[in-house]
Formats: structure tokens, C-alpha cells, sequence
């Protein structure tokens, strides 16, 4: 690839396909037990490497940002879902692969939901985590009661994070009707005062 090609795509963006595509390969090749729990893991270590590439190179962008979160929302949702086929855990585990299309779905009808979130770490440690125990949940040793617990853990993870942005996006709401009230009020009562004789 020239360099010209390079700087258009994005040396962050060529990571994150890299990443992209060996989670592809993980989920739907021949690997299981330890050589895919070793796989997922350079895959969760790429996740970093992409980011740091896009500070150190200045191509940081939307595009990115968004390319990388999609990649994680598959990961998440192939994990939990591999889990359940296992027999690691119950098909409930795929509420961790389902979350992040669920919000997506509840947003095309509540639009404070599109609201943009800021970064988070605790979000992203939440993320990191669900994954972490969706793959300790594929280990050898995790067959039987502690491969569900641990998908259980790694669903309570995404719920807890989910469930503070929730909170935080219905708070702004609040104070959004409540300011649009309040404006309303004055807005009606400087109308009426001007109307009078």
C-alpha cells in the first residue's frame, strides 16, 4: 500500500480491520479452548493499539471512533453467542451481545437517546471486562457452574454501564424539559403583559 493510500484509510482504521478480521476468524474458524481464548486476546490488546495509533498519528476521527465501536458490539455479541452454542451458559447470555442493538433500535423512537456521550472510562473498562469473562467463560477450566457465572458477570457488566448511561442521558432530559418549561412560562407571561391594554 503507498503512502498516499495509507494516510487516506488510516494507519488506526488498517488496525482496527486487522482486528476486525481476526475476530471474524476466531468466531467462525475451527479455534477453540485455549488457542481461541489466546486469539481473543490479541484481539482485546489490538483494540488499544488502534487507539494509540490514531493519537500518534493525528487520525483520530468520527469515522474511527465509531468503525472501532461497531467492531467491539460484534465482538461482544459473537463472544455471547458462542458461549450459549458451548452450552457454557443459557441463551440468556446473549443479552451482553444484544444491548448495544437494542439501544440502537430504542433510539430510532426515543430521540434523547442519540444524545452523544462523552468518553468514559468506566464505560470502557465495562466493555473490556464483559469481554474478558466472555472468554474466560470458553476456557477449559470454566465448563459447568463457573463458565455461566462468569457469563453472568460479564452480562452484569454491560447491564451496570448501560444502565449509567441510561441515567445520565434521561437526567439531561429532565433538565431539558424542565428549561423548556420554564421558558415557555416566561415566554407566555412577557406575551401576555405585552398584550394588555
Amino acid at each position: 500500500m503507498t503512502s498516499q493510500a495509507l494516510n487516506r484509510v488510516g494507519r488506526a482504521n488498517l488496525v482496527t480491520g486487522l482486528r476486525a478480521a481476526l475476530i471474524v476468524a476466531l468466531l467462525l474458524g475451527p479455534l477453540r479452548d485455549w488457542p481461541l481464548i489466546l486469539g481473543g486476546l490479541v484481539a482485546l490488546a489490538l483494540d488499544g493499539v488502534d487507539g494509540w495509533v490514531a493519537r500518534r498519528y493525528g487520525e483520530a476521527s468520527a469515522f474511527g471512533a465509531r468503525f472501532d465501536m461497531e467492531v467491539d458490539a460484534a465482538f461482544m455479541l459473537g463472544l455471547s453467542a458462542l458461549v450459549a452454542i458451548e452450552g457454557r451458559a443459557g441463551f440468556w447470555v446473549l443479552i451482553a451481545g444484544l444491548l448495544r442493538y437494542a439501544w440502537i433500535a430504542a433510539a430510532a423512537f426515543l430521540p434523547w437517546l442519540r444524545r452523544p456521550l462523552g468518553p468514559s472510562r468506566a464505560r470502557q473498562t465495562g466493555c473490556i471486562l464483559a469481554l474478558l469473562l466472555l472468554l474466560a467463560a470458553l476456557s477449559p477450566p470454566a465448563s459447568g457452574r463457573a463458565g455461566s457465572l462468569m457469563a453472568a458477570g460479564a452480562v452484569a457488566s454491560l447491564l451496570l454501564s448501560f444502565g449509567r448511561d441510561l441515567i445520565r442521558l434521561w437526567r439531561v432530559r429532565a433538565m431539558d424539559l424542565s428549561t423548556e418549561s420554564h421558558y415557555l412560562s416566561v415566554h407566555y407571561s412577557t406575551t401576555e403583559a405585552q398584550e394588555r391594554p
